[in-house]
């Protein structure tokens, strides 16, 4: 089969966005439209990607280094027709040719395989769908035997085609030959003055072509985004998306339309996951996992029966079987919790190796510590990692237990089943089973008076 090439047209302002950020940056799902639309080309397996830019095309180029991406410019915004034109000295005679658009993001691959399943020399594939207000769409022209014959857009229509509800998504593909043939001769002899790409389906059908229409199997594949109404709009059929698959694969839901899913996140069976909980990048939860109100999960693999309780930001790390998290616990990237662990309310870890049963309940910084099994740190302790210019380790023994508002100042290492006292600065280390205490000596001075207003 010939290659597939990819031509995505991202070089529109935007200009209903209301936004200095161009259109096909702005978010669908925590990533920028045009980057949903590079992923799923890749998908399709695109021998090569060709993104048409012009409006902010600095910024769209900064947004995505990924070499499989041939950058393509124009200059002036005259048409589709004459965005795609700008590709074909870059598409191979041979290759079947894909036209996708920056700003319409979640076409499912399977939509588009099915599209292109058949397309060769003989044939132009197109994408279309049926919508009870078709208002402002290229409308799908058929002969009498229901055959496609053309494409006419809102302005030119005439008011027996404007009440056709069959209407183009802009979505086609041909073989390159084709293109390059007629992409030349397209006149902008029309209400907009620009070079249409739908007026190839009517030089297709001249040049006996046929047109083999597919449709998707939900009209918000196929949504292009124009302002924030639309981009809130599409935001949130992606979600619920999500959300019907995440409570088929398992999980129950406290409410399925408060929920954000901006990543890859796989699932075990009988979670529960409360409302306003937000997932990012790459997270795997297994199963009996429960995550309270408010959290934010990102990158990170949760095992079976942990629970991350409410207003919890969980970043980079890797948490045991069993472990409770929260509430107000913030876990950075490179804290690894083993089975059984805590961490409580208003504890902030980083590049923290957390052994089984250790307890950090509340109030305290924990960073850059290896820490054993069934150790317990006080409310209130913190680990002085830094100097100012370096990072230093603390190390902690099984079964030390540390007394609440104690600082460990890095690099220092506590034996097994060390005890440091209470309110203790701690700067050298301490050996196993030995009691540290740092403070100053109490006073306590007798006949004292308090200070008295004057």
């Amino acid at each position: 089969m010939s290659p597939l090439h990819v031509v995505i047209l991202a070089a529109g302002q935007g200009s209903r966005m209301k936004s200095a950020l161009p259109k096909v940056l702005h978010p669908v799902a925590g990533k920028p439209m045009l980057h949903h639309v590079v992923e799923t080309a890749k998908q399709l397996g695109a021998e090569k990607i060709h993104t048409v830019i012009g409006h902010g095309a600095e910024q769209v180029q900064a947004s995505l280094q990924d070499e499989s991406v041939n950058w393509v410019m124009q200059t002036e915004q005259l048409g589709t027709g004459h965005a795609v034109a700008q590709a074909l000295p870059d598409l191979p005679d041979d290759a079947r040719v894909l036209v996708l658009y920056g700003d319409v993001p979640l076409t499912a691959k399977n939509t588009l395989e099915a599209m292109i399943a058949d397309l060769d020399e003989s044939n132009l594939a197109l994408l279309t769908v049926d919508m009870d207000n078709p208002h402002g769409y290229g409308r799908i022209v058929r002969n009498a035997a229901g055959q496609v014959q053309a494409i006419v857009e809102q302005k030119d229509a005439s008011a027996e085609q404007q009440a056709i509800h069959e209407v183009n998504t802009g979505i086609l593909a041909v073989c390159a030959k084709h293109l390059k043939n007629w992409l030349p001769t397209l006149s902008n002899s029309n209400a907009q003055g620009e070079y249409y790409l739908t007026d190839i389906i009517a030089m297709s059908v001249g040049h006996r072509l046929s047109v083999t229409v597919s449709q998707p199997l939900n009209p918000f594949e196929v949504q292009g985004v124009n302002n924030r109404l639309q981009l809130a709009e599409l935001e949130r059929w992606y979600q619920r998306q999500q959300a019907e698959r995440l409570m088929t694969d398992g999980a129950s839901l406290a409410d399925p339309a408060r929920l954000d899913v901006r990543g890859e996140l796989s699932i075990g069976n009988d979670l529960w996951i409360d409302v306003n909980v937000v997932f990012e990048g790459k997270v795997n939860l297994g199963s009996n996992v429960t995550i309270g109100p408010g959290c934010v999960i990102k990158d990170t693999t949760i095992a079976d029966g942990a629970a991350i309780k409410a207003h919890s930001v969980v970043e980079g790390t890797i948490v045991g079987a069993n472990a409770q998290i929260g509430p107000f616990a913030r876990l950075r990237p490179g804290t690894e919790l083993a089975a059984n662990t805590k961490v409580g309310n208003f504890v902030e870890t980083k590049k923290a190796v957390v052994g089984e049963g250790s307890k950090i309940n509340h109030l305290s910084y924990v960073g850059d510590t290896s820490m054993g099994r069934n150790v317990n740190v006080g409310a209130g302790t913190i680990t002085c990692n830094y100097d100012g210019v370096n990072k230093h380790q603390t190390v902690m023994g099984d079964g030390v237990f540390v007394g609440s508002n104690t600082a460990l100042v890095a690099p220092v290492t506590l034996g097994e089943d060390a005890t440091i006292g209470a309110g203790s600065t701690i700067t050298r280390d301490v050996a196993d089973k030995e009691l540290a205490i740092a403070r100053g000596k109490q006073r306590n001075i007798d006949g004292w008076e308090r200070p008295k207003k004057t």
